[in-house]
């Protein structure tokens, strides 16, 4: 990981002077947490990190009353990323290297919100069961027909619902109950994080929207 935060920031300290503002600042605070994210020791920590990078390349300001859910904006900065991927950098991701921990993970009901919605009581048993098999079948529909963008977005709900139990206190540090699920979710986006600041870099033109919180110098 240390050795792409090095060639990425080398990238962007290339091609920053022709850059808008707003994209350098997502860039290189996305790189600067990814840098962390190497740095980090342990796993739950390395996370955590990844997901700040994740966070910081995707989050943007958008007005009250358009404003939609997490989760919304993000599948739609994953559309726009695979869209982009000439490359087909992510592709080969997903259904090269991480197909089988992916097939697992979407198995995993301790990863599934709605699993977690019945245990305390907001829903029946069954439909946490149902909403499970109908998000494996859009799964399954995007395996069979090489989606993935549509795949990564059910990946990323799984990511989602792991990032709130350990940054909520929802797990403990180095749990050994959780420790499959984190060790999957915790090695998938530390390959794709840089892939997707690759990206960034190499579509300046894209309208990647105003950076959340932009540096506001002192009266």
């Amino acid at each position: 990981m240390q050795n792409q935060y090095e060639s990425l920031k080398q990238r962007h300290r290339e091609v920053r002077d022709d850059y808008p503002s707003d994209l350098n600042l997502r860039i290189h605070r996305a790189l600067s947490w990814f840098q962390r994210a190497a740095m980090a020791e342990d796993m739950d920590g390395r996370f955590i990190f990844l997901w700040i990078a994740f966070n910081a390349a995707y989050a943007t300001e958008i007005e009250e009353g358009c404003r939609l859910s997490e989760q919304a904006t993000f599948r739609a900065f994953l559309e726009r990323l695979c869209a982009l991927d000439e490359a087909r950098q992510i592709d080969a991701l997903v259904w090269n290297e991480f197909s089988g921990c992916i097939r697992v993970l979407l198995d995993t009901p301790y990863v599934f919100q709605s699993f977690w919605d019945w245990q305390s009581g907001k829903i029946a048993r069954e439909e946490w069961e149902e909403r499970l098999e109908r998000g494996k079948r859009r799964a399954h529909h995007a395996l069979g027909s090489g989606n993935t963008a549509l795949l990564l977005g059910e990946v990323f709900n799984r990511l989602y619902t792991m990032r709130n139990q350990l940054v909520h206190g929802g797990a403990t540090w180095n749990s050994s109950v959780n420790r499959r699920q984190m060790r999957d979710c915790t090695n998938l986006l530390g390959k794709l994080v840089p892939i997707l600041i690759h990206i960034m870099l190499e579509n300046p033109e894209t309208v990647w929207g105003a950076a959340c919180y932009p540096v506001v110098q002192p009266d």
